[in-house]
């Protein structure tokens, strides 16, 4: 079977950028309006008053200091604490393939070949902007490209399962190169009235190429890929073709789970030690000693989830330099994130080196992608 390479990265980052001041003064505007027009039932007991959130809060509880939103406007305002996107024609290029577009050109750029040797486009994110034409082939078409495409969503772990099937249409022959790219508007999908999860996601987009070793000048040689998905109800959203007719939707007192909601301590509790079984598991089977990984990639959920896992790969306490971090600037950008901690975040390596690129979320579901320098 061919052996893949990781060939380039593309990140596309918008233009807009919400600090955690921002956002908590835009939150604690909705809960102090909110208070006040259920003064009563609160005072009755009938429902609970909402906490204020803080900066402070923030950023003990995740590590994230700022986020990067398509349409801040919207967000910021108490009255409706959501991106405001009007709708595009059909025959306009949506929003989300637009900002795929834009991470794969420059992909494709750095990879410096041209697009019409890519053979299959995934397109492999948590938050589609719609069912079908799949966004792939949107994303496809814009960008001229023959072969296929297809969606695919595995939530924050989505990046990862991404690449596992290009190594695969590389290893049995089907193409000789694919680009996955990861748009995320997760602030269509994030509850800002919900002081829990307000301040969790940010938007952006990724993109990568996958390509057979032998036609590929540098890179990273992929080593290994594996995905584990076990079901859990701890990270849900249940928006759909079942209630997307009722566009009111009840965004108070923490009850909609049409948008993102997560019992946060037990995803703690129960992904950290799946995750840290999985990397050592799959290190092992590799031949790859964990100690001596250069840089971990992790999703960037929660800096102390991310701690806790590179601790007990790396057996130590990891330096910056090994456990990347880049939520503090861009928040948790689900399937994104690790894509963007490789991407500005992979030089200084000597060939033979190795690192890992690692997600996980919602499913659950992980995935784990050893790479060595070439």
């Amino acid at each position: 079977m061919r052996q893949a390479v990781i060939a380039a990265t593309g990140l596309h980052t918008p233009a807009e950028s919400v600090s955690n001041a921002e956002l908590v003064a835009a939150f604690n505007a909705f809960a102090e309006r909110f208070n006040a027009q259920n003064a009563g039932a609160i005072a009755s007991g009938e429902i609970a008053a909402l906490e204020p959130s803080s900066e402070g809060f923030i950023e003990k509880a995740s590590g994230i200091k700022s986020r990067y939103v398509v349409n801040k406007a919207g967000v910021l305002d108490p009255a409706r604490m959501a991106p405001d996107l009007p709708e595009r024609p059909n025959e306009e290029l949506s929003i989300l393939a637009e900002m795929a577009v834009l991470a794969a050109r420059e992909a494709i750029a750095a990879w410096g070949k041209p697009a019409s040797l890519i053979g299959a486009v995934l397109c492999a994110a948590s938050n589609m902007q719609r069912p079908y034409p799949a966004m792939a082939v949107e994303v496809q078409g814009a960008l001229g490209v023959e072969g296929f495409g297809f969606d695919l969503n595995v939530a924050c772990s989505s990046a990862t399962f991404g690449i596992k099937t290009a190594v695969d249409y590389i290893a049995t022959g089907s193409v000789d190169a694919v680009l996955m790219v990861n748009p995320e508007i997760t602030s269509a999908h994030l509850n800002f009235r919900d002081r829990d999860s307000h301040f969790i996601f940010g938007d952006v987009a990724t993109a990568v190429i996958v390509e057979r070793a032998d036609q590929a000048t540098g890179g990273w040689d992929v080593l290994g890929t594996r995905l584990k998905t076990v079901f859990s109800n701890n990270i849900r959203n249940n928006f759909g073709f079942l209630n997307s007719t009722h566009p009111e939707r009840d965004r108070l007192a923490h009850q909609d789970d049409r948008l993102f909601v997560q019992q946060g301590r037990k995803v703690f509790k129960e992904v950290v030690p799946m995750v840290s079984a999985m990397i050592l598991e799959h290190a092992g089977d590799l031949g790859v000693d964990p100690r001596r990984l250069k840089r971990l990639w992790l999703h960037q959920a929660n800096i102390n989830m991310n701690d806790l896992i590179a601790r007990r790969v790396l057996g130590r306490e990891p330096t910056p330099e090994e456990n990347v971090i880049i939520l503090d600037e861009y928040a948790n950008t689900s399937s994104a994130g690790s894509i963007i901690a490789f991407h500005k975040h992979n030089s200084g390596f000597a060939p033979g080196e190795t690192g890992l690129l690692c997600s996980f979320g919602a499913g659950y579901s992980a995935g784990t992608v050893f790479v060595r320098k070439r």
